[in-house]
Parts: structure tokens; sequence; C-alpha cells
């Protein structure tokens, strides 16, 4: 049931308003100028407030400036019989969800009062959303290489400079950028992925600049690229390495001016963008060879951060285990299942081509395969057939 605090100077339009929200199922509280309101509002939880706009001590707009300052969520109506346009555009310039001449009309007072909590509720709904699916894994580990990653990314990540990011595939390079863009001021922004080894070469402008329409065949329609959607936010170039020298060209330009145009396009678009970029690579092999731009290598490898195989970090594959039992035991809807001394063992033996991706793949078969504990006689028949 919805909390409504209505303030009010005026003791019979806090009666009758009183009366009608209590009819219809509201639980309501109630102030007598803007100094009470305030500290009521800031001492209890309410889902919405009435609010005059002339009252004694504080009026109804300094109470919402103070609202708005808090950050606050709680829609406010605004009410007042001394009103006129300029006053209602002031208030809803200020944060107000609306404005309600006195005395209200009892039919738009309630509608815009449902309207107001059906958007709060959306909101805070696709907040709780966006935090479980953007819910970004922990890194897990304490060796030496992966806590000096940690702590890199605490250093780093509130910057916007830029960070190439290297490793096998595998390795978690995507797991670092987003935390990179989770810990830094634009977590808030989108964080926008692109696969450069998964675009055709002759598609990749176009996926980052985006393209007019009828600027090719099949450009049918206007099409906005990564670049703009992550405008404000953070744009991560999974394996850039396998980039055309064209693209990089135009990506070197973006990272330099903060501007884009469009393929097709003569109008140049600016952008707020930080870049994470990563890599499989050694791309300055690959600059050796012409196949990468060694001035995009320097705009890019602000800060460096280097991922390091499973191999080279045997130790931490216990504790990577033990996360992915509970983890893939919760999406199945099942107890975690158990792993001997021994099994671990095996596992810490093993060479590991596929990095971390592998030994998830690996502990999953495991938990399929395996009875309630998992054994080395398990590994062996499941990890390593034939040994």
């Amino acid at each position: 049931m919805a909390q409504i605090l209505i303030i009010d100077d005026e003791r019979s339009i806090r009666n009758v308003l009183r009366d009608i929200l209590t009819n219809e199922g509201f639980k309501v509280d109630e102030a007598g100028d803007g100094e009470e309101g305030l500290k009521k509002f800031q001492s209890n939880s309410y889902d919405l407030v009435l609010c005059d706009i002339k009252m004694p001590k504080l009026d109804g707009l300094e109470f919402l400036d103070s609202v708005t300052q808090s950050n606050s969520e709680v829609p406010v109506i605004m009410i007042s019989g001394h009103g006129n346009i300029e006053t209602a555009v002031d208030a809803v310039k200020k944060g107000a969800f609306d404005y309600i001449s006195k005395p209200p009309d009892l039919n738009r007072l309630l509608i815009t009062i449902r309207n107001a909590l059906d958007k709060n509720n959306l909101v805070k709904e696709t907040k709780v959303l966006k935090r479980k699916v953007s819910k970004v894994q922990e890194i897990i580990g304490n060796s030496d290489a992966i806590l000096k990653i940690k702590e890199t990314i605490e250093k780093v990540a509130s910057t916007d400079a830029r960070v190439l990011v290297t490793g096998e595939n595998g390795t978690g390079k995507e797991l670092v950028a987003r935390w990179l863009h989770e810990k830094s001021n634009r977590a808030d922004a989108p964080l926008v992925e692109v696969n450069c080894a998964a675009i055709p070469a002759e598609l990749i402008e176009s996926e980052l600049f985006g393209h007019e329409k009828g600027s090719f065949t099949s450009a049918i329609k206007q099409r906005i690229g990564k670049f703009e959607q992550a405008n404000g936010g953070t744009l991560f170039l999974d394996e850039i390495g396998d980039m055309s020298l064209s693209a990089q060209a135009k990506v070197l330009r973006a990272l330099q001016e903060s501007k884009i145009t469009r393929v097709g396009g003569d109008k140049e678009i600016n952008i707020n963008v930080r870049v994470i970029a990563a890599t499989n690579k050694d791309l300055l092999k690959e600059v050796e060879l012409k196949n990468f731009r060694l001035d995009l290598y320097h705009r890019l490898g602000v800060i460096l951060i280097h991922v390091p195989s499973l191999n080279q970090r045997l130790d931490d594959i216990p504790l990577l285990v033990e996360k992915f039992l509970l983890d893939i035991a919760q999406e199945y809807g099942q107890a975690a299942k158990q792993i001997d001394k021994q099994a671990m063992e095996a596992l810490q033996k093993h060479q590991w081509s596929g990095n971390i991706r592998e030994l998830r793949n690996v502990v999953e078969r495991l938990i399929i395969l395996s009875g309630k504990t998992i054994t080395a006689a398990d590994i062996a028949s499941y990890v390593i057939p034939g040994s």
C-alpha cells in the first residue's frame, strides 16, 4: 500500500485530501508547512508527495529543490490555488511530476497520483532488472598476477585512460573490461561490446560508425553505430587485432578528435566515449607485419593489462572450481557437488589450452556425469579420456 505525504498549510485542504486518499486505500501522513514536511520526508519513507506551493517557513518550490538535490526518486505533485502557467512550468522544470490547480479535480488528481506511482514502480523494477542482468562476475584468484590486475583496475577505473587488455582466448579479458567500466564514473552509462573478429571486414566500419540511408546497396535505413551507442559510456573493442586497416584509421581519428562520421555521411558527430580494447595477438608483431597501425597501438595502450593463462596461475584453480560448482548447481537448481583432493590435484596438473572457459565447461561436464562427489576417476574418464 503506497504511503503519501500531504504538505499544505490549510488544514481544510489536508482533511479533504486525506479523506479522499484514505478511501482509495492509501496511507496518508500530513505536514502543516514546508519545513515540517521536509523533516518528515527526510526521516520517513514515502511513495509520493502532494505539496502546496505558497506556505510559511519553506514554500513548495524550496521543498522541491531540497528533494531534487537529495537525488530522491519519490515523485512530487505540486498543488496551488495561486498558480499560473509560469509557476507550473517552473515546478516541472525543478523536477515535479505534475502540477494541479486548487481546488483539484478529483478524477484528475487520482489519475495523476496513479500515473506517478506506476512510473516510479517501473523505474525501480527497471533498476533491479538492470542490476540482475548487468551483475559483473567476480574476478576469482589470489595469485600475484590476479592481485596485480585487481590493483590496476582500482587505480585506473575512475579515470578515462584507454586500456589495452592482452591475453590468450578464454582467460577473462572481457571480465577485466567489465570491471573497468563497473568501477568507473561511467558505470550508469552503456558498456557497448564489439567483437571485431566476428564482423566481416566490409561491415566493421558500418558497425562502429553507423551509416546513412542509401550509403550502400543494403543500407535501406539510417544505422547508429557502436561509438554513438556508447556515447557517455564505454566501448569495448574485443579482438581488435583482427580489425581491418581502413577501420583502424577511422578508429584512430575518432580517438584523436572525439568525432566520428557515419558511412555515407558528411556530418561530424561529437562523441564522449572511453575505449577499452582487447586482443589475443602480439600487436607489436602485427605492427611489424604491417597488419596493425603503430600509432593506434600507442593510442589504445595508455594502460596495459595482461591476463595470464590458467596454466600460469594453477594455484587459483581450486577457487575457480569451487565457484563454478556453486554457480552451475544454482543454474541447474540442485545441491552443489563436492570434489575430493585427488580430483582437484588432477585438475591442477592438466594443461588448459582453453583457459578458464575450458575449465568451466569441464566442471559443468563433471557435474552432469559424476556422482555426488567428483573423484580422480571422474577426471580420468571425463577430462582426460584414454589416460
